[in-house]
């Protein structure tokens, strides 16, 4: 409706990622420096982590659209509750390499001879997983598992995971030790700031052939800022709304008493945000050998953190009961079948 009010060629804030608007804001190119960094390490794995909506998936297109041309080859998995019997046969997937019911050791040695015939092209295999915040710890454990497909003292598949804050208190547990060690570099990928978050609205802006109509003051800008306090999502979605609202009130100049009208009528709605921005905390690149701690790791809890803990616990718990539900399966199989066996014994 308000593209041909304000005359854009294009949508500017909408919400699903477009690599087309990626802004290199500093978190964001300092998340690409990383990424970059482990494509020329070509080796262990690199974490990202954020904030709901601050980016991250933005990063992976973008990234993506950058190794199009490449000698890499890349895929993307998007995890939900990926169990461990589960990972590898997405894996193979992602990768085109389809295995459905086949046993592991199938699937393990599909992937080994995909990764050494890569390599004899010339070429790298990459894995991004995100949202990895939702992956039970063995299948974490899986992934490390195929880092161990190596020539020449090079892995054969590197690994990119991203994912929300709760994901570096999972790596965190005692178990993720061995995986620790594989992180080469990691970090916490923070909001923009107020000036920033500026120069990311004019961008998107310019992105639809934006001409100052709507013109938007300084106050209006202070307002974004205060209420979105960085987050890329949030901005999306409150500017979404206030160029509607400018266009329904046929409005060329948006102001600070707009954007407060906006936001009242989001918070009427229950869609403003529920929780303060984040902290500021980052992980330090961590050299082969040692293990990237995260900041968080290291303070007083508070009850939110709490809370995602015993998320991680009860994540735990559920895979350690299947674990324990397929180990009675089997144990009943066996008891079956020696009771066959010993009246096909007795009979004889």
């Amino acid at each position: 409706m308000y593209r041909d009010f304000y005359g854009f060629t294009g949508k500017p804030f909408q919400l699903s990622p477009d690599s087309r608007f990626y802004f290199n804001s500093k978190p964001h190119n300092r998340a690409m420096a990383y990424l970059r960094y482990g494509l020329e390490k070509r080796e262990g794995f690199i974490v990202i982590t954020g904030g709901i909506g601050t980016g991250k998936t933005m990063l992976v297109r973008h990234l993506l659209s950058e190794l199009e041309t490449s000698d890499v080859i890349a895929a993307q998995l998007v995890t939900t509750q990926v169990e461990p019997e589960d990972m590898l046969r997405i894996v193979c997937a992602s990768f085109g390499l389809g295995q459905e019911g086949a046993p592991k050791s199938t699937l393990l040695d599909k992937l080994e001879k995909f990764f050494r015939a890569r390599e004899a092209e010339g070429k790298r295999v990459l894995l991004v997983v995100d949202e990895a915040q939702n992956l039970p710890l063995r299948s974490i454990e899986e992934l490390r598992m195929l880092s161990n497909f190596q020539y020449d003292g090079k892995s054969l598949l590197q690994s990119f995971l991203l994912g929300q804050i709760e994901f570096d208190r999972t790596l965190q547990s005692p178990a993720m030790e061995q995986f620790r060690q594989r992180i080469i570099a990691a970090l916490h990928l923070k909001p923009m700031d107020s000036e920033e978050t500026r120069r990311y609205i004019e961008y998107r802006l310019t992105k639809v052939d934006w001409t100052d109509d709507p013109q938007i003051t300084a106050g209006a800008f202070e307002q974004i800022y205060e209420f979105c306090q960085g987050i890329p999502r949030r901005i999306n979605t409150l500017c979404d709304r206030l160029l509607l609202f400018g266009c329904l009130e046929e409005r060329h100049l948006l102001d600070e008493n707009a954007v407060k009208t906006v936001i009242k009528e989001i918070e009427d709605e229950g869609l403003g945000p529920r929780t303060p921005a984040e902290p500021e905390a980052q992980l330090a690149p961590a050299l082969p050998g040692t293990t990237a701690i995260s900041p968080a790791a290291v303070t007083a809890p508070d009850g939110d953190q709490l809370l995602q803990r015993l998320g991680v616990l009860e994540q735990e718990m559920q895979s350690l009961k299947k674990t324990v539900q397929h180990e009675r399966k089997l144990l009943r199989k066996a008891i079956l079948i020696q009771m066959d066996m010993d009246i096909e014994d007795e009979l004889d």
